[in-house]
C-alpha cells in the first residue's frame, strides 16, 4: 500500500495555484487565529504551534526519496512567516538540497509577523528561494477589520506589501466579497480597493465571505447590523470595486468555488470587460455563466 511520506495534521489547506504543490507543514494551525470570519484553523489539533526542526527536516528527506522531482513547495499552515528568519533559511536550504529542480517556494502571510521583518530579510527569503507570499487582505476598511477581529489595520496590511515589493517577492491578494454586509458594503469596496491601487499586488482575488458552520461566532463579534448581501448585492459591490480599481498590471482572479461570478483578467488593461461582465450579471443574470448553487463551497 501506497504511504504519503507527510503525516499531516487534518484539515490542510493551501490557495487553490497551489494545488500542485508539495505541501510542508513548517508550523500547525495560524498564530493568531481571531479572525470572526475563519473556520480553517479552529479545530483543537490545529492549535498553533511550531514543528521541531528535526520533524520538518525528516518529511523534507523522506519527501525527497518518495517523491522526486518536486518543483514547488508551499509553506503551511497558516502563516510560515511566523518564524525567525534564520528558521526559515535553515528550510529553504534544506528544499534546495535534496530538490534539485525547485523552482519556487510560497507561504501563506500575516501582515503584522511581517512587521517584524525588514526588507533585507526579506530579500534574503527571495534569494534562498521564497517566491509568492499570499496576503489575506480581506478588507481594506478599518471599521469592519476591526468587527471581524482581523488584527490588522489598513495602514498595517499597506506596509506589509509595500515591503514585499521592495524585497522583489510576488503578492497574491485575497479580498473577500460580502464581507461588511449591506450597511458596510460601500466603504468595503471603496476603502479595499484605495489600499489595492496604493499597493499594487501583483495578484489580486476575491472570494465570497461564507460560513459553513453558522453563523453564530462571526455576528458575536460583528454586532446586530451585519445583513448578508444578497447575489445581486455580491456583484454590485465588486462593480463598485472593480469601478474604484487603478491598477497596472495585477493579475485578477474571481475563479474560486464561492463566487458565483468567474471573472479573470489583467488590471487595468480588462477593466472594462470585467466590468461588462458584472453589469451582464446585474442586469440579465439569466444570461450570464453564474455557478449554480450546488457548485459553490470552500
Amino acid at each position: 500500500m501506497y504511504s504519503f511520506p507527510i503525516d499531516y495534521v487534518e484539515p490542510v489547506f493551501r490557495p487553490p495555484s497551489e494545488a500542485k504543490s508539495l505541501i510542508l507543514p513548517v508550523t500547525n494551525g495560524c498564530s493568531w487565529n481571531k479572525c470572526t470570519f475563519c473556520e480553517m484553523y479552529t479545530q483543537p489539533q490545529k492549535k498553533f504551534r511550531a514543528r521541531k526542526p528535526e520533524d520538518v527536516l525528516q518529511d523534507i528527506r523522506n519527501a525527497a526519496r518518495s517523491l522526486g522531482g518536486v518543483r514547488r513547495v508551499f509553506l503551511a499552515d497558516g502563516d510560515a512567516m511566523v518564524l525567525p528568519t534564520r528558521r526559515l533559511l535553515e528550510i529553504l536550504g534544506q528544499l534546495r538540497e535534496v530538490f534539485p529542480d525547485l523552482q519556487r517556494v510560497s507561504s501563506y502571510c500575516l501582515p503584522r509577523n511581517l512587521a517584524k521583518k525588514t526588507v533585507e530579510e526579506l530579500a534574503q527569503l527571495k534569494d534562498a528561494g521564497l517566491e509568492i507570499l499570499y496576503v489575506g487582505m480581506e478588507s481594506g476598511d478599518d471599521e469592519i477589520l476591526r468587527r471581524v477581529n482581523k488584527g490588522e489595520t489598513w495602514e498595517s496590511t499597506r506596509s506589509a506589501l509595500l515591503k514585499i515589493r521592495e524585497a522583489g517577492l510576488t503578492s497574491s491578494v485575497m479580498v473577500l466579497n460580502g464581507l461588511g454586509g449591506e450597511n458596510l458594503s460601500r466603504q468595503h469596496a471603496i476603502n479595499t480597493a484605495t489600499l489595492c491601487n496604493e499597493t499594487q499586488p501583483d495578484y489580486l482575488s476575491t472570494l465570497v465571505v461564507s460560513f459553513p458552520q453558522g453563523e453564530e461566532r462571526f455576528r458575536e463579534g460583528f454586532g446586530d447590523d451585519f445583513v448578508p448581501l444578497s447575489q445581486k448585492g455580491l456583484f454590485e459591490e465588486i462593480r463598485l470595486f472593480l469601478e474604484h480599481l487603478e491598477l497596472d498590471k495585477t493579475i485578477f482572479r474571481s475563479d474560486h468555488a464561492s463566487n458565483y461570478l468567474v471573472l479573470k483578467g489583467t488590471l487595468g488593461r480588462d477593466k472594462q470587460k470585467m466590468l461588462d461582465q458584472v453589469n451582464l450579471a446585474i442586469t440579465n443574470p439569466g444570461a450570464a455563466p453564474l455557478r449554480a448553487e450546488w457548485m459553490r463551497g470552500l
